[in-house]
């Protein structure tokens, strides 16, 4: 692949923008800039400012790295290292899931619809398969008097969620539980008040036709829910018998045409008396939360 040599950062950016909508990348110019930013350490303000000056010879080869990795599909987030989440900048490794916006509506509903319910009291949140941590951390950070667990299968995706948990809200603040769905809770017999959780919820049907930065570089076991794309949410429900006493709120984020049959199975366990939807921005059912 040829990536050229750019004589000003304007002409790095307005090259990278055009090279790469011609390889299909989807937004490829805030890709661009987002790789100016982190291959040169500017911010935005200080990259726009130095919009006409010369690029850093010392920098090319950088440059053109970044380049190709995008080009040939890479996410953007992973080869910056990073991924904002409710305001809050998340380091993201090919371990683990890249933080989505229409999660942060999960979180806020959730944080919401806790404060009714422990107006002021010390709940204890669980956040299983954590991953980067973003729901565990911004919940921490929001609600400084929560206690706050986390859990993941992968020992590389939880000590990325450790290193979010220290960089935001110090070290301790986040317990993190190496482990399967609800294993380290029921082997610690914890009486949950909130459980959360992004399982993976991915059709096996579906899995191949995945956009390819995400069929192709992030972690399959974050993504492949079985056949239907429904067996977390079932061994949740079986898992939750297992505890002291199911949680009082639940928050579950949930795959496109599945919200009303994770709802209906909520209602089915008569565990929890309400339920509510969370669209997301597209207007897509993407959230399902029960509480009793």
């Amino acid at each position: 692949m040829n990536v050229n040599r750019p004589s000003s950062i304007r002409e790095a950016y307005i090259w990278a923008s055009s090279f790469l909508q011609g390889q299909g990348v989807p937004d490829a110019g805030a890709c661009s800039e987002l790789l100016l930013q982190y291959v040169l350490g500017l911010d935005r303000n200080r990259l726009l400012l130095n919009w006409q000056e010369s690029f850093p010879e010392d920098r090319m080869s950088a440059w053109q790295v970044a380049i190709q990795r995008k080009a040939s599909g890479e996410p953007v987030q992973y080869i910056i290292g990073e991924q904002e989440f409710y305001g809050l900048s998340y380091t993201v490794t090919p371990a683990v899931l890249i933080p989505r916006p229409e999660t942060e509506l999960l979180v806020e509903a959730l944080i919401k619809q806790g404060k009714r319910m422990w107006p002021e009291q010390e709940p204890l949140l669980v956040d299983v398969g954590t991953g980067s941590g973003a729901i565990a951390v911004t919940v921490a950070v929001q609600c400084p008097e929560w206690r706050i667990w986390a859990t993941d299968l992968s020992e590389e995706a939880l000590q990325v969620a450790k290193l979010n948990g220290a960089k935001h809200t110090g070290e301790g603040r986040i317990e993190f539980m190496l482990g399967d769905l609800l294993d380290p809770l029921i082997r610690k017999r914890a009486e949950i008040d909130i459980l959360v959780s992004n399982p993976p919820y991915i059709p096996s049907g579906d899995m191949p036709s995945l956009q390819k930065e995400v069929g192709q570089y992030e972690p399959h076991l974050a993504l492949h829910g079985g056949e239907d794309g429904m067996d977390y949410y079932r061994r949740f429900l079986i898992d939750m018998d297992k505890l002291t006493a199911p949680p009082a709120l639940v928050g579950f984020e949930v795959g496109q045409g599945q919200v009303r049959a994770v709802e209906e199975m909520l209602k089915r366990e008569g565990k929890w008396s309400e339920t509510q939807i969370v669209t997301d921005l597209a207007g897509i059912e993407r959230h399902v939360l029960a509480w009793r």
